[in-house]
């Protein structure tokens, strides 16, 4: 009877996913990537930024991870459990693999806009310790991303953590449709951390970047 409860609840979770996650695999555009490269610091001070609702990442929050970060008003934070995921078998086994796994990372925290009104997700990816800079694992995980082109990438600074941030195209070969998506990451000594906001379709995505420049701009390093 475990066994069958943990099914259910892993497929309701990855049914959850689908709604607002792509699939793997994909490529970056280099041309954009140097004119990206060139773009220097951007600091987010002209940016829109949420009203704050709380915060996630220390002990005892929703999602406890390698960074702290602070929420947007009503959104909601739940911690997503990779391991059970990687436990299932055969066709969810898979299913699994290609939505908490892309790239380098794996998700951790997805962070519910629906409860402000808006349809999308704010969505933490952890990895391994390694080598690999921010940049690196940044472009990893786009390139894991199906239909992804026109990465534009740059670096950010908030506080005393600087990063690498992205600003690029998904296209649908289902629906034929284009979005805009964003995503930043940050070396920790756990562990690569990746923030990406994602959304249905393009207006919905820029409604939601309050959110996502208030989750950037209260981004630290957990001391826990």
């Amino acid at each position: 009877m475990r066994n069958v409860r943990q099914g259910l609840t892993l497929a309701a979770v990855l049914t959850g996913l689908l709604t607002g996650c792509a699939a793997a695999e994909g490529d970056t555009d280099g041309a954009s990537d140097r004119a990206g490269a060139s773009a220097g610091t951007s600091t987010g001070t002209n940016a829109k930024v949420a009203a704050r609702g709380g915060s996630v990442g220390a002990s005892g929050s929703a999602c406890e991870l390698p960074v702290v970060f602070d929420v947007a008003e009503f959104w909601k934070a739940k911690a997503v459990d990779a391991e059970e995921a990687s436990a299932a078998t055969g066709d969810l086994a898979d299913l699994a693999d290609a939505l908490l796994r892309q790239g380098p990372v794996t998700m951790a925290c997805e962070i519910d806009a629906k409860p402000a009104g808006k349809i999308g997700f704010l969505r933490v990816w952890t990895g391994e310790p390694g080598d690999a800079d921010a940049r690196t694992v940044l472009k990893g995980f786009v390139t894991a991303e199906k239909g992804a082109s026109k990465a534009v990438y740059r670096t950010f600074t908030s506080g005393d953590v600087t990063g690498a941030e992205v600003e690029y195209v998904t296209t649908s070969e289902l629906l034929k449709e284009s979005k805009t998506e964003h995503a930043l990451a940050v070396s920790t000594p756990k562990g690569p951390v990746v923030l990406h906001l994602g959304g249905m379709d393009t207006q919905e995505h820029e409604a939601m970047l309050p959110a996502y420049e208030l989750a950037k701009s209260t981004l630290h390093v957990n001391a826990g």
